[in-house]
């Protein structure tokens, strides 16, 4: 696993400047291409998706309002509770600002791709109804919309990308949903990760196999609902500590550029850093640029491709505008970011890993020491050259035998034996001490810390693990149909079968792997399927461009006003 871990973080690193350059340039030169589009079109967006154009007899498997909420499914997921949480805890609250601008650019990327989807999707002649009618995404206009414009053959960059989608599907539509869900779970309850995991599973499975005519059941009216508490939610404690809100503000705005390490080591203090993390985490949450939402939107019932595009725009706005920031503001103005509270610390944690840390907070994964040696409490290894014992990696500063932390631990902590021997020979297999939280943990603090002046601290952790589940569950289930359809490209509709099955696997898996892995495996994942989809948008502006020009001059959407 060291191996493995070690790999990935090389990849990261390579990979990570190039997907925020990529992206970054991608969405300002649609933005500029296409004149604004996300400003000068919302409310057209919002006027399709209410279905008052909507015409049923038209090719599709969905209405806009379903391929909306289908895609929202799939967007507003465990990215806009941990992974926003993730970003600040490592890039410090400007990661959010950051993100901001992710999804303003995002909108224009979201309705290039999701346009050009429509425009090159294919009709599956033949297919039973859980397969579907038609097929759509980047797959088909990197392969046929390069030939039609340049006559180049880019089929195997096509295959290529949706092989890469299908690989996706499985780390950050799929394992991350339920790997989220059981940490969640198994912080509040201790429940075991493979029973949470086995139950989700089982969830996902009973809705998928009804193929995307069900799913778009399901999600057109889970994914209101969800997104509607959670935002009441984040409002209600933004209500209680109202007097917080403009400083969390001010601290963005000013972090976004010049960033700070925190006293619980969150925020690495490094400009990049906090670039790299909201513009990493912002993709993450609203898929903007990465090529998954465009397959979803593809099955709407419509014969004008730009319909469904000005759909598409609302998607980075809902996702990361409002409930994004709704995450981000509430463990800002909590201060839950910079806080370290007491926990329960098992040997057998799968968020405890080692790391070298230096006198500025920075911090250096490193591999697991053969063992630490605690005098009073304190790690005798306070050297930058020696490795100390990190939860959520962010060091523990004192350690305690007693959950109570009345008992200073004085021994060996073991990581071979997963075990702590005391000096008096008792062996301990959980010791305490003050420690941060990341991912849905740190929202969950947040909730709590905001609640707690009204006496409804508790609650907290309600509201999110109940949000969690919703969240994950319906991301889970969206992104199947984007790995199906891939699979169906690849290998054909005899492969969606056994992709499902093997979807489910994956979602089993992710939930008894370790939080950091997980996360990083996606990041890998998502940066090499981004890549050639921004390129292939770029080279297919001009085309974009006269197909939108073509619909806002015509106006077809006057024909099937309903009223």
């Amino acid at each position: 696993m060291e191996i493995l871990e070690h790999f990935i973080a090389i990849a990261n690193d390579f990979l990570s400047p190039i997907l925020v350059i990529g992206l970054l340039g991608a969405g300002a030169f649609l933005t500029v291409r296409l004149g604004l589009v996300q400003i000068r079109r919302l409310g057209h967006g919002f006027a399709v998706t209410t279905g008052k154009y909507d015409d049923p007899n038209e090719p599709g498997d969905l209405s806009h309002f379903q391929a909306l909420t289908t895609a929202l499914s799939a967007t507003v997921g465990t990215g806009n509770i941990a992974g926003v949480a993730l970003a600040i805890h490592w890039g410090g609250p400007g990661a959010l600002f950051w993100m901001w601008v992710t999804a303003f650019l995002g909108m224009a990327t979201k309705y290039a791709e999701v346009t050009l989807a429509q425009h090159y999707r294919i009709n599956l002649e033949g297919s039973t109804k859980w397969e579907g009618s038609v097929a759509g995404g980047p797959m088909y206009y990197i392969e046929r919309g390069i030939k039609d414009v340049f006559g180049w053959n880019w089929k195997p960059v096509a295959m290529f990308f949706a092989f890469m989608l299908m690989i996706t599907s499985f780390f950050t539509g799929n394992a991350i949903q339920s790997n989220t869900i059981a940490t969640q779970v198994a912080d509040n309850f201790g429940i075991a990760t493979w029973i949470t995991g086995l139950f989700t599973a089982s969830i996902v499975g009973a809705v998928i196999i009804g193929g995307i005519s069900r799913i778009g059941k399901v999600t057109g009216i889970l994914a209101p609902v969800m997104a509607f508490v959670y935002v009441a939610a984040a409002m209600v404690v933004l209500f209680i500590n109202y007097d917080q809100i403009l400083p969390a503000f001010g601290t963005i705005f000013t972090e976004a550029f010049n960033p700070t390490a925190g006293v619980a080591g969150t925020g690495m203090g490094i400009f990049l850093f906090t670039l790299r993390y909201g513009v990493q985490r912002g993709l993450f949450s609203n898929e903007a640029g990465q090529g998954s939402a465009p397959i979803a939107h593809s099955a709407a019932k419509t014969d004008e491709p730009v319909s469904e595009g000005v759909v598409a725009l609302l998607e980075p706005f809902i996702d990361t505008i409002v409930i994004c920031t709704m995450t981000g503001l509430v463990i800002v103005s909590t201060g839950a970011f910079n806080a370290k509270v007491p926990t329960a610390i098992s040997m057998t944690d799968g968020n405890i890993s080692y790391a070298m840390v230096d006198d500025a907070g920075g911090h250096k994964a490193t591999s697991a020491p053969s063992s630490i040696s605690i005098t009073d409490g304190y790690p005798d290894a306070t050297a930058p050259t020696e490795a100390q014992l990190t939860y959520y990696d962010i060091e523990v500063s004192r350690f305690f035998t007693d959950a109570g932390q009345t008992v200073p631990f004085t021994g060996v902590i073991t990581p071979g034996s997963l075990s702590a021997a005391a000096a008096d020979g008792t062996a301990h297999t959980t010791l305490y001490g003050d420690a941060a939280r990341n991912s849905s943990p740190l929202t969950t603090l947040g909730f709590e810390i905001g609640l707690e002046p009204v006496g409804l601290a508790w609650m907290g952790k309600w509201i999110v693990l109940v949000c969690v589940f919703l969240f994950a569950v319906s991301t889970a289930i969206s992104w199947s149909y984007y790995g199906d359809r891939c699979a169906n490209y690849l290998f054909g509709k005899n492969a969606i079968l056994p992709y499902k099955f093997v979807y489910l696997v994956f979602h089993f898996v992710g939930a008894i792997l370790a939080v950091t892995t997980i996360w990083d495996l996606g990041d890998v994942a998502l940066s090499l399927v981004t890549l050639p989809n921004v390129i292939t948008l770029i080279l297919l502006s001009g085309l974009l461009k006269k197909l939108t020009d073509s619909y806002f001059e015509r106006k077809p959407w006057v024909k099937n006003k309903t009223s």
